[in-house]
């Protein structure tokens, strides 16, 4: 198991908008650019969600433990942090 990953995200406040942005990466929208255009997380946003890689310790709870149950290429489901709502896809 890998220690060191590397993944996007989409950070939004409500889950209502989260499951939204959902649905249009599943219809196949893009991913980076959702990031730009919706993420409160404007650092990552304007990387189009990229937040390089990090390991275990580096990411609240939550977030951390749903994206190492990720596989490469895979998107999470909406994971709720004090942050808001984000959608994480795993890159590497």
């Amino acid at each position: 198991m890998s220690n060191k990953i590397k993944c996007s995200h989409i950070l939004v406040q409500k889950q209502s908008e989260a499951l939204a942005i959902l649905e249009r990466l599943k219809k196949g929208e893009s991913f980076s650019k959702l990031a730009q255009e919706l993420s409160i997380d404007r650092g990552s946003g304007k990387r189009g969600g990229d937040l390089g890689y990090f390991t275990r310790g580096m990411m609240v709870k939550p977030f951390e433990n749903a994206a190492f149950k990720l596989e490469k290429g895979q998107m999470s489901e909406p994971v709720k942090t004090e942050f808001g709502y984000h959608i994480i896809k795993r890159v590497d």
